[in-house]
């Protein structure tokens, strides 16, 4: 991305490359297309596109081209949609929109959601809204504020598949020992002795309470990993199977699906029963202290076209997994299909612990494509790559990466730790990593009004440098936080300064210097400076005083 002048090809069917395409992934996908001159491709389902020769080849159903203005900015506004936090909740499988206790709105105020938070008689058996796909909803809540203002914490490279009590207190409390600030934390994968028995492991979890209750005096909020996923064989799957929530191929016999852990049952996400199940479980965890979930799985891969799911396509049933998700204020999605606007965390893809464009340069073109897709409120994976096999791999971490890796992030809309700063860093490095930190929290009044302005008008909170300023299509290694924030990361090894464009306007770097754009400056970056320029705005001088009542 930026698409157009050379060959790229996809299918949305399964956000994957078409044959012969270029083998780069994706988590989040839309059937929405924008062009810099104003046109927009939109579709109510997944369709092909092959860019060719700077010329744009879709295939698919019910696609329309439409035209919004001359500008990137006028063709996403085109793409918006004013139907509020949820498209049509209450024909959704999913039920209302939001759990008990309180919501964030996007005016920034709490208000009591009442009620309860899922109804068996509010589930209807599938999602029969009348919609336009590829729309931005406007108009609803944010996600819990707790996911911007502090880091996110995850277990995963930390402790992979087997996380312990002991060993998670143990992560936290050497990052806030320190000097890392509280924030959220995420234990991952295998908390549970098995998938679809939402329950901690008694062995290695001897006291969820007590886990929940210290890292909540530590100031942390707590989150734990879930899939869709239902280990064969075991006491869940019988359970599920016997009452008929478990997904079912063309056959009528329960499909078990291979993912990256092996072979598993799926929940059917189509039928209103099998998701009521799994909010009674999400309840039970929230008894415990449990402040939220990060739902991983569900991928568009999982689902066939002839599974018995009410005419719900592979598509659908990934959005599904999204929607359910939404009601829970603190979640994270790994995969989304079609929710631009909703009040979801959305993290990119796993990325490798390298230079180049596979690794930290691919970070940035991604969260300008989220957030283009309105996904707003996306996280730039793990800092220092959340690759699993990667990151094992390696053996020592490139501190430096690591460090260059955070101050992408620290702008982003979300930040997010797996690797521990406090391990994987000497006193420099680490120190450099809370500096860029301290420039996040310099800056969050800014980007949590533009989250609540992301969510009111659909305007993303990151943007791409041609937003603002047409004809800087292909300057994808800076972006602008709003209008008034050029963020310019560096991204190679070794440097210490780079190219930063600017828009028209008058630019401030940090130590005062000025400079008028458009134009393409050269800016110093040591290792503990993340490049930001910020627009200078001119007072206009205050009317004079004419007497009278005063202001009106």
């Amino acid at each position: 991305m930026p698409y157009g002048a050379a060959e790229f090809a996809r299918d949305l069917a399964g956000a994957e490359p078409v044959p012969g395409g270029a083998a780069e992934g994706s988590n989040q996908a839309s059937p929405l297309l924008l062009s810099s001159r104003g046109r927009r491709v939109q579709a109510d389902g997944p369709f092909r596109f092959r860019f060719s020769e700077s010329a744009l080849e879709v295939t698919g159903a019910g696609v329309r081209l439409e035209t919004s203005g001359e500008s990137l900015r006028s063709a996403l506004q085109g793409a918006l949609e004013a139907v509020g936090p949820l498209d049509s909740a209450a024909t959704s499988a999913d039920g209302p929109a939001h759990p008990p206790g309180d919501a964030t709105s996007a005016d920034g105020a709490a208000h009591p959601a009442g009620g309860a938070a899922h109804p068996a008689d509010a589930a209807q058996p599938a999602d029969t809204a009348m919609r336009r796909g590829g729309t931005i909803r406007i108009g609803g809540p944010l996600p819990d504020r707790a996911l911007f203002t502090g880091p996110q914490y995850n277990s995963w490279i930390e402790q992979p598949f087997l996380p312990t009590q002991d060993g998670v207190l143990a992560y936290v409390r050497r990052l806030l020992d320190a000097g890392m600030p509280p924030g959220v934390v995420m234990i991952d994968d295998m908390w549970s002795a098995d998938y679809g028995n939402w329950t901690f492991d008694a062995a290695r979890f001897p006291d969820p309470a007590k886990l929940a209750r210290t890292l909540h005096d530590w100031g942390c909020r707590l989150m734990l990993w879930m899939v869709p996923y239902i280990s064969p064989d075991s006491p869940a799957f019988r359970r599920l199977e016997g009452a008929g929530l478990l997904l079912r191929g063309a056959d009528g016999h329960t499909a078990l699906r291979r993912w990256w852990n092996g072979v598993s049952a799926v929940l059917d996400l189509s039928e209103p029963r099998a998701v009521q199940w799994f909010h009674e479980q999400a309840d039970a965890l929230r008894a415990l202290g449990v402040d939220g979930f990060k739902f991983d799985g569900a991928d568009v891969g999982d689902f066939r076209d002839d599974d018995l799911t009410g005419g719900l396509r592979p598509v659908d049933m990934c959005r599904q997994w999204s929607r359910l998700a939404a009601r829970y204020p603190l979640s994270e999605m790994r995969a989304s299909w079609d929710m631009g606007g909703q009040p979801l965390a959305q993290r990119v893809q796993d990325t490798p612990p390298a230079w180049g464009d596979a690794g930290i340069g691919s970070l940035i073109p991604r969260m300008i494509a989220q957030s283009l897709m309105g996904y707003h409120y996306c996280c730039p994976d793990m800092v220092g790559g959340g690759e699993i096999s990667a990151m094992q791999g390696q053996a020592t971490i490139d501190q430096e990466f690591f460090v260059r890796y955070a101050q992408v992030a620290a702008l982003a809309p979300m930040i997010q730790f797996s690797a521990s700063p406090a391990r994987v860093l000497d006193a420099e490095h680490l120190t450099a990593v809370r500096a860029a930190l301290r420039l996040r929290e310099h800056h969050l009044g800014r980007l949590l009004d533009l989250a609540e302005h992301a969510a009111r008008t659909g305007e993303p909170i990151l943007r791409p440098m041609a937003y603002h300023q047409p004809g800087l299509e292909d300057v994808v290694d800076q972006f602008m936080l709003g209008e008034d924030l050029v963020v310019a990361p560096v991204l190679e090894r070794g440097a210490r300064s780079r190219r930063v464009v600017l828009p028209a306007g008058t630019w401030a770097e940090a130590d005062g210097r000025r400079h008028q754009g458009p134009t393409t400056i050269e800016v110093d970056a040591p290792l503990t400076a993340l490049p930001v320029l910020t627009r200078v705005r001119e007072r206009r001088p205050a009317a004079p005083h004419k007497g009278g009542a005063g202001p009106r």
